[in-house]
C-alpha cells in the first residue's frame, strides 16, 4: 500500500521523491528504510537545492589539504608540520524552538565535525541574528530567544574548555521568528596525522562511543532543519539535549584513541544520528556496513529500530578499527569512563544491512540511499527587490540633530554597540593561546604553541546588503570577513561559509542562494581565499517571512610573526590616522545603500550596495604589508556605521581621541561621507614621521591613502566651519567618555 502524505510530510519527502525510492529499490521500503531515505535525501544533509550551485566555489590551493566535501571540516596547511581544521555550521531551528539547548547542541556539533578531523579543537566563533529587543510583544519573544542562545553557548563552550574568541550578533525584523545561530570551531594538529571518515577496509569493526542513544532529535534532520515551521511546541522534542561534560571527555578518549593508530576512519553522529554516521563513512569509501541495533547502549527501553536509527542523541561518535586492535581502543575509552560497544562491521558490498538482534529491519544499496536528488531552479527577483534595489537616496533628508547626535545613536544600536555583556559570558582565554579576543580588534588571533606563528580568526556577514542585492552582498560578505584578517597583518587563506536562506522552492529565494553564492565565488577567487567547508540552512522562513539572505563567512588568516598582530584601538596620542582606501571626497548618496544609519535614521532598507573587488585587494595587501613592516600600528575596517564610527571605536577601544584634520566644508552630504558604508576602507595609525613610508607603499600597490587626522586629548573632534571659518555647529566634538558610554551600556540596557 502506498505510503501516506502524512508519513511523507513528517519526514519532508516529495511524492515524486518516494516514487523516485521506489524505482531505485524496485520495490516499497519499510519505514525504516523510508525513515533513513527522508534522513539522508532531507535539504540539510542532502543539499537538494544547493549542491548544484556549490560548484562555483573554488576550493583549491596549494595550501588546501581536504578535499571540499570529503569529510567534515576544511583542512589548511600553516606550514612548521601542522593544519588548521575550520567549519562553520547552522543551528537554527533547533534554536528557534529551544533556544538554549538548540544553541548548546550546535556547539557540540561542530566541536564534534573538528574531532572527527582528529584535530583538537582550540577556538569556537558565532554569528547570531535575532530581531529587535524592542518593548513590543514580539520583542519579548526575542530578548527569550537572545538570552537563551548566549546562555547555551557559553555553557556549552565553557565546560568543554574551548575558548570562544570571536563573533558578531545583528538584529533585524527578518529575523524575529527565526533567529540565525551558526558556530565556527578551528582546530590545529599535525597535518600527517589527518583522519578520514571514510571505512575503506572490509572486516573492520564499527564502534559506537559516548553517550546512550535516546528519543532526541528523531526528525531533526529532515522534520525541522529542512522546511518552514509554524507551531514550536510540537517540533520541541525534536530538539537535541547536550551534555558538555561528556563531551570534555569524549573528546580526549578520541584523541589519544587516534594517537594509537589503531583507528582507521572515525566519524561523528550529528543530523540524522547512526544513519548519517554510517551510511556517509561507507559512501565515502565505496563500501557497505552491517549493523546489529542490539548492540547500540541506550538510555530509553522500548525503542525501536526506527527510533535508534535516526536519534540525534548528542555526544556520540562512530569509530572504525581492525579486530584485532578492537579491545586496544575500548581500553582507552574505559580509561576515560565513555561507553564504547560494537555495533558492526564494514563489508565489501555496498549495502547497507541493518539487524535489530536476529531480525532484518533494512536492507539497502548504498548508492542510492547517499547521493539525493538535486534540483536546479530558476531564480527571478520580485517586483518590491527591484523597487529596493532601485530606489534613489538622493532625496533622503539629512537629520536635524546632525552629526554628533547621529554619531550617538548609531553607536547606541544593538547592531553597533559594543557586544560585550554577550562575550564577557564566554571563556575566551581557556588554552592559553588567545593573543587578541573577542572586541580587541576585526578578528581574533590564537598563537600557535611551539612556533613564532599566530592563527587570525573571523566570522562575518550581512544580510542587508544581500537583501538589496545579493551578487553584490555576497561579495561583500567575502571582502568583509578577509579585511577583518587583514587589519590583524595576517594573509586570509582560506574560507568557510553557512548559507542562511528561505524557502528556495520560491524564485525570489532561489534568485538570493544563486546570486549570492556566484557573488561569494567571484570574490573568494579574486581575494584568493578558497572555500573549504561550509553548511546550508534553507527555509528559514515563517508564515511566508523569510529571513534576509545571509550568508556567513568564516575566515583563517596566518601571521607568520606573531608579535606583529595588531589591534583595532588607537595605541597612543600623537599618531598620524589615514584611511586607506577612497577618502571622503568622493562620498555620495549611493554609500547610504543598506546602511545602519539609513535604518536607524530613516527607517530606511534600500540603495544599490557597490564593491571593487580589485580595489579591496589592493586595500588589504596594503595594510598587511604595512602591519609587517612595522608601519601600521593598528587598523579597524570601515563596516557598520561608516567612517565615524569606525573612528570612534578607535578611539573607545584605544581610551584615545581623535581630531580630524580638515573639516565637513564642502561636502555635499555629511551623513554619506561619516556614516556612509563605502566598501574597501581601513583605518589606520602610523607614527608621523613614517607616513610617507605607507603613502609609498600605498603607491607601490596601487591602493588609495589619505590623512585623516592625528590622536591625542579625550575628545572625538570633526570640525564644521563656515565660509567665514566660524564653527557651524554641525561637526562632531564627543568625549571619548561619553562615546564610550553609549558604545558599551547600549546592548545590556536592550536586552534587559
Amino acid at each position: 500500500m502506498p505510503v501516506s502524505q502524512e508519513v511523507l510530510d513528517e519526514i519532508a519527502l516529495t511524492r515524486s521523491e518516494y516514487d523516485l525510492i521506489v524505482e531505485r529499490l524496485g520495490r516499497e521500503p519499510n519505514s525504516v528504510e523510508l525513515g533513513m531515505f527522508g534522513a539522508l535525501w532531507s535539504e540539510h544533509c542532502g543539499y537538494k537545492h544547493s549542491r548544484p550551485l556549490l560548484r562555483m566555489f573554488s576550493h583549491t590551493s596549494p595550501v588546501v589539504l581536504s578535499e571540499t566535501g570529503a569529510e567534515n571540516a576544511g583542512a589548511v596547511d600553516i606550514g612548521d608540520g601542522l593544519a588548521v581544521v575550520f567549519k562553520v555550521e547552522s543551528h537554527n531551528h533547533p534554536s528557534a524552538v529551544e533556544p538554549f539547548q538548540g544553541a548548546a547542541t550546535g556547539v557540540g556539533g561542530i566541536v564534534r565535525d573538528i574531532l572527527a578531523m582528529g584535530a583538537r579543537p582550540v577556538a569556537l566563533l558565532n554569528s547570531l541574528r535575532f530581531g529587535p529587543l524592542d518593548d513590543t510583544e514580539q520583542g519579548a519573544v526575542n530578548r527569550h530567544l537572545f538570552g537563551g542562545v548566549v546562555r547555551g553557548i557559553s555553557w556549552y563552550g565553557n565546560c568543554i574548555g574551548v575558548p570562544d574568541v570571536g563573533g558578531e550578533i545583528y538584529f533585524d525584523p527578518s529575523y524575529s521568528h527565526n533567529p540565525l545561530v551558526n558556530a565556527m570551531c578551528v582546530g590545529l594538529i599535525s597535518k600527517d596525522r589527518l583522519a578520514s571518515a571514510a571505512a575503506r577496509v572490509p572486516g573492520s569493526v564499527l564502534l559506537l562511543a559516548g553517550a546512550d542513544t535516546w528519543r532526541d532529535g528523531i526528525h531533526g534532520a529532515s522534520g525541522l532543519a529542512s522546511r518552514t515551521f509554524e507551531e514550536e511546541e510540537e517540533l520541541r522534542p525534536t530538539v537535541q539535549v547536550g551534555n558538555p561534560f561528556l563531551e570534555k571527555v569524549l573528546i580526549e578518549a578520541c584523541l589519544e584513541a587516534l594517537d594509537t593508530g589503531a583507528v582507521l576512519a572515525i566519524q561523528d553522529l550529528g543530523a540524522a544520528g547512526l544513519t548519517s554516521a554510517s551510511i556517509e563513512s561507507a559512501a565515502r569509501a565505496g563500501r557497505g556496513i552491517r549493523l546489529d541495533l542490539s548492540e547500540v547502549h541506550r538510555r530509553e527501553t522500548g525503542m525501536n529500530a526506527y527510533e535508534v536509527m535516526l536519534s540525534e542523541s548528542q555526544e556520540r561518535m562512530l569509530l572504525v578499527a581492525l579486530p584485532e586492535r578492537v579491545d586496544e581502543v575500548r581500553a582507552v575509552f574505559e580509561r576515560w569512563d565513555v561507553d564504547c560497544r560494537e555495533i558492526g562491521s564494514v563489508i565489501v558490498e555496498p549495502e547497507a544491512r541493518i539487524f535489530d538482534g536476529a531480525a532484518s529491519v533494512a536492507h539497502l544499496p548504498i548508492q542510492p540511499l547517499s547521493e539525493a536528488p538535486a534540483y536546479r531552479l530558476e531564480g527571478k527577483p520580485s517586483s518590491e527587490d527591484l523597487a529596493r534595489r532601485e530606489k534613489s537616496l538622493i532625496d533622503v533628508p539629512l537629520p536635524e540633530c546632525g552629526p554628533a547626535e547621529t554619531l550617538l545613536r548609531l553607536l547606541g544600536s544593538s547592531n553597533i554597540a559594543s557586544k560585550r555583556s554577550v562575550y564577557r559570558q564566554y571563556d575566551h582565554q581557556v588554552q592559553t593561546n588567545t593573543m587578541i579576543g573577542p572586541g580587541g580588534s576585526d578578528a581574533a588571533v590564537l598563537r600557535v604553541k611551539g612556533t613564532s606563528k599566530a592563527i587570525a580568526l573571523a566570522v562575518d556577514g550581512n544580510g542587508r546588503h544581500c537583501f538589496l542585492d545579493p551578487f553584490v552582498g555576497g561579495q561583500i560578505a567575502v571582502a568583509e570577513v578577509c579585511r577583518n584578517i587583514s587589519c590583524t597583518g595576517a594573509r586570509p587563506l582560506a574560507l568557510t561559509d553557512c548559507l542562511n536562506f528561505g524557502n528556495p522552492l520560491r524564485p525570489d529565494i532561489y534568485y538570493q542562494l544563486e546570486e549570492c553564492i556566484r557573488g561569494m565565488a567571484l570574490a573568494s577567487e579574486t581575494l584568493d581565499a578558497p572555500v573549504v567547508s561550509g553548511n546550508v540552512s534553507l527555509f528559514n522562513e515563517t508564515q511566508g517571512q523569510a529571513v534576509h539572505p545571509t550568508p556567513v563567512v568564516g575566515a583563517l588568516g596566518l601571521l607568520e610573526d606573531a608579535s606583529k598582530a595588531v589591534g583595532a584601538g588607537f595605541p597612543v596620542e600623537g599618531l598620524a590616522v589615514m584611511l586607506l582606501g577612497h577618502g571622503l571626497g568622493i562620498a555620495s548618496s549611493q554609500d547610504m545603500a543598506g546602511s545602519e544609519y539609513l535604518s536607524v535614521m530613516h527607517g530606511l532598507t534600500a540603495g544599490q550596495p557597490h564593491i571593487d573587488l580589485e580595489l579591496e585587494r589592493r586595500v588589504q595587501e596594503t595594510c598587511r604589508e604595512g602591519v609587517k613592516q612595522g608601519l601600521v600600528l593598528s587598523a579597524h575596517d570601515c563596516s557598520d556605521g561608516g567612517l565615524a564610527v569606525a573612528l570612534a571605536e578607535c578611539c573607545i577601544l584605544g581610551g584615545v581621541g581623535f581630531r580630524f584634520q580638515g573639516t565637513l566644508d564642502g561636502l555635499s552630504r555629511w551623513d554619506a561621507a561619516l556614516f556612509g558604508e563605502r566598501q574597501s576602507r581601513v583605518v589606520v595609525a602610523v607614527h608621523r614621521e613614517r607616513m610617507h613610508l605607507l603613502e609609498d607603499l600605498a603607491k607601490a600597490t596601487g591602493a588609495p591613502v589619505s590623512l585623516l587626522g592625528y590622536t591625542g586629548g579625550d575628545s572625538l573632534q570633526i570640525a564644521s566651519r563656515n565660509e567665514d571659518g566660524t564653527d557651524t555647529g554641525d561637526g562632531v566634538d564627543v568625549p571619548v567618555s561619553r562615546l564610550a558610554g553609549i558604545w558599551t551600556q547600549s546592548l545590556e540596557a536592550a536586552s534587559a
